[in-house]
């Protein structure tokens, strides 16, 4: 009777001790998962004041480039595909395919502000034009901003997707639902350069 009793202490020991590490194992995942979605609210809030900033900015250029008309629409279309696939990223940053539909909208949104800055340079007085100035200095503020908390989100995706392809990790990350988290990332070496937006 007492070996009995032995053993299965032994074994409910066990099972306790295996419980609290794996426990272990879903609490830091889940750490890490918050901390990568709280990096993307920071890129989100900056994405959001792009956004904001750009229809003032094709407002104050419309006036002077009634002809690029076909170029202030480009921008206008972009950056509402863009403030939808942001909307749908931030609703869920763990979502791979929303992370791609967003960055795919940021690579046509980037083109269009730097086509609408090649024009503008074409029109001096919109280069002078004080409210033009602010606005580009805001937007380029902004882009900066958006780097560094685009560092910060890669870095916490760097981290997140480390432990749960790490060993043993890896064979319960995909029983709790852990899934890898997409980088935000430029693919074309052409658009990691932000827009050009200074008219000094």
């Amino acid at each position: 009777m007492n070996t009995a009793l032995l053993i299965l202490g032994i074994v409910v020991g066990i099972a306790i001790v295996a419980g609290l590490w794996v426990a272990g194992i879903y609490n830091v995942l889940v750490a890490l998962r918050n901390r990568f979605k709280n990096a993307f609210a920071q890129i989100d809030v900056q994405l959001k004041r792009r956004y904001d900033l750009i229809p003032n900015l094709v407002e104050t250029a419309k006036g002077y480039m009634k002809h690029e008309s076909g170029t202030l629409e480009a921008v206008i279309k972009a950056r509402n595909i863009a403030y939808a696939a942001s909307q749908s990223a931030a609703a869920n940053p763990a979502d791979a395919n929303a992370m791609k539909g967003l960055l795919s909208a940021e690579s046509g949104l980037t083109g269009a502000l730097s086509r609408l800055m090649v024009v503008s340079e074409q029109y001096p007085d919109l280069k002078a034009n004080q409210n033009m100035m602010q606005l580009t200095e805001e937007l380029t503020s902004t882009e900066n901003k958006v780097s560094f908390a685009r560092q910060a989100y890669n870095d916490s995706v760097m981290q997140y997707n480390t432990s749960r392809e790490v060993f043993p990790n890896v064979f319960f990350a995909g029983m709790f639902g852990f899934l890898p988290a997409e980088l935000f990332k430029i693919d074309d070496p052409a658009e990691r350069n932000a827009p050009k937006v200074s008219f000094t």
